[in-house]
């Protein structure tokens, strides 16, 4: 018995063990795969608004959205490692990502404190109805697991688009 070589091993398929049909593997992994592109672009402006914060209102904004980020970024791990778990592969590039991601980037030199935050929030309320959808397909493949997951991560963007829209909303004069 000769052993494999590295190309043969590099053309092995990632066939991990899975009770989900391959239309559901497919169907999950690849409605993930979109969500983590989207989740990496809203990571990547949350911390170019974090590092090019600007006004009188610096130190509160730039806090928060050093905490959203973090918050952001802790998703992707556990996006991409759902998508192998079910049988499935996902991103493997930022090339990808810009292929795949919806969330719009924004690369302005200069962007007013309340646009960014505005910005921040719709993306945030794009992501929860993304993340929506998916959870629709989970629920189609009965994907109890990775709709539970999303219910979470549901809930933490809504709490981040609260958070956005507080910090923007204009509150009248004698209110």
């Amino acid at each position: 018995m000769k052993p494999e070589s590295a190309k043969a091993r590099r053309k092995a398929p990632l066939d991990t063990p899975s009770i989900f049909s391959d239309n559901a593997i497919k169907d999950i992994a690849g409605a993930l795969t979109i969500l983590l592109a989207d989740v990496f672009a809203i990571y990547v402006k949350t911390k170019n608004f974090h590092w090019h914060m600007s006004g009188p209102h610096f130190r509160d904004y730039h806090l928060m959205l050093d905490e959203q980020g973090t918050q952001i970024f802790n998703m992707t791990d556990d996006i991409a490692e759902r998508a192998r778990k079910i049988g499935g592969t996902t991103l493997r590039s930022t090339g990808q990502i810009a292929k795949l991601q919806r969330v719009l980037d924004n690369d302005a030199d200069y962007v007013t404190p309340e646009d960014m935050l505005s910005e921040l929030r719709d993306d945030n309320l794009q992501l929860v109805r993304s993340m929506q959808e998916v959870h629709d397909l989970c629920d189609e493949h009965n994907d109890v697991a990775t709709a539970s997951l999303l219910e979470n991560w549901i809930d933490e963007t809504e709490r981040r688009v609260w958070f956005l829209f507080e910090a923007t909303r204009q509150v009248p004069n004698g209110a």
